[in-house]
């Protein structure tokens, strides 16, 4: 399972590339007027993200209808090579994610929540697809059922000549909450979990880890002594 880091941060970007771990970025509006960004400076932004890291950085297209999205994502991809289009699922999203893929744009398709929604999703050419996973335990509801039950029906079909260059559809497992979500997603075989900075930094949590360290640094001040 491949990392991303959830963020519109560069330090934490930068923090977690100096890891040899990060293989991607994903950003959304949301995290960028978290840090307080300015759509003045959104390009730039962009550019400097896409320059930290070598793998992908999905950057969200806003916009009502197909022809909004497809313009938005021809822009936002024109910032830099790595660039993916984040599109919502929906028929808008749908539409626009065919038309940039045949341009050979990669496409994110993002809120996905159904197993319906994820198969549409790669028959429109779809990059990568990101089930939700905590937003359905926020409802109540079992956020990883969900996603073994995409990743399971994803896996019944060959989805070569949908996507760019004959690539099949990653999935991403999205809003992630906590180290639980993270393990799922690696023991269904999720393609890639895309992670916020703080939850990431928890994933090398453990007592006994933080335990074995203490004892080790005891025992080799004897040795120094």
């Amino acid at each position: 399972m491949k990392f991303f880091v959830d963020t519109a941060d560069p330090d934490e970007i930068r923090e977690a590339a100096t890891w040899g771990v990060l293989a991607g970025v994903t950003t959304n509006p949301s995290l960028y007027a978290r840090i307080g960004g300015k759509l003045a400076d959104f390009p730039s932004h962009i550019q400097q993200i896409c320059s930290i890291v070598d793998g992908p950085v999905s950057v969200e297209a806003v916009g009502n209808t197909r022809d909004e999205l497809v313009a938005e994502g021809l822009r936002l991809a024109a910032l830099a090579e790595n660039v993916v289009i984040k599109l919502p699922i929906g028929t808008e999203g749908l539409a626009a994610c065919r038309i940039l893929t045949d341009q050979g744009i990669a496409v994110n398709m993002t809120l996905v929540f159904s197993v319906p929604q994820a198969v549409l999703a790669a028959r429109a050419g779809a990059s990568y697809i990101s089930p939700f996973v905590g937003r359905f335990d926020d409802i109540g509801e079992d956020g990883i059922s969900q996603l073994a039950d995409i990743i399971d029906a994803l896996s019944n079909y060959d989805w070569r000549g949908f996507g760019i260059n004959d690539q099949e559809p990653q999935v991403i497992a999205a809003s992630i909450r906590s180290v639980h979500h993270v393990t799922q997603a690696a023991l269904l075989g999720a393609d890639i979990a895309t992670i916020p900075f703080a939850v990431l930094k928890k994933c090398l949590d453990h007592p006994l880890t933080e335990q074995g360290l203490a004892a080790f640094a005891k025992d080799w001040e004897k040795v120094i002594a």
